[in-house]
């Protein structure tokens, strides 16, 4: 799924990501809403990893994302 399918079905979506980041509260997906780079921000504010690291996880989770969330 890209990230203009993923920002218009956040709410659809989110529930995959808070499973694969646990760590991200209710209200960081919130501030998130599909948002690429503000997803990528907090899960290196979360799991102190580098912004290289995050974008790598963020581009690999959403080609995972089921079709059927969209």
């Amino acid at each position: 799924m890209n990230w203009d399918q993923m920002q218009g079905k956040w709410m659809q979506v989110k529930g995959a990501a808070r499973e694969k980041w646990a760590k991200l509260t209710e209200d960081d997906l919130e501030l998130i809403a599909g948002n690429r780079d503000k997803f990528a921000g907090r899960l290196q504010e979360r799991y102190g990893i580098a912004k290289e690291d995050a974008e790598r996880q963020l581009d690999e989770w959403s080609k995972s994302v089921p079709e059927r969330h969209s």
